[in-house]
């Protein structure tokens, strides 16, 4: 898979889900991540785009883009 560019993503590599509350990697999505599913309004970006900055934001790694998930 690769960055998406459009609206909401904007080419951000971390993308967050507000419903789940798992941060993903697009430089290392997974098929299963499932990316295009996530509702746009539940689409976060993060500012600076980074995968601290979505820790601190208080996301959870996605299991199977990053790892070391909580749940």
């Amino acid at each position: 898979m690769s960055r998406r560019y459009q609206s909401p993503f904007k080419g951000n590599r971390y993308i967050g889900n507000t419903n789940s509350n798992e941060v993903h990697d697009l430089d290392d999505e997974k098929v299963s991540c499932q990316i295009d599913k996530i509702k746009t309004d539940h689409v976060k970006t993060f500012i600076p785009d980074s995968h601290s900055q979505a820790k601190r934001e208080g996301f959870d790694n996605c299991a199977h883009c990053i790892g070391n998930s909580k749940y």
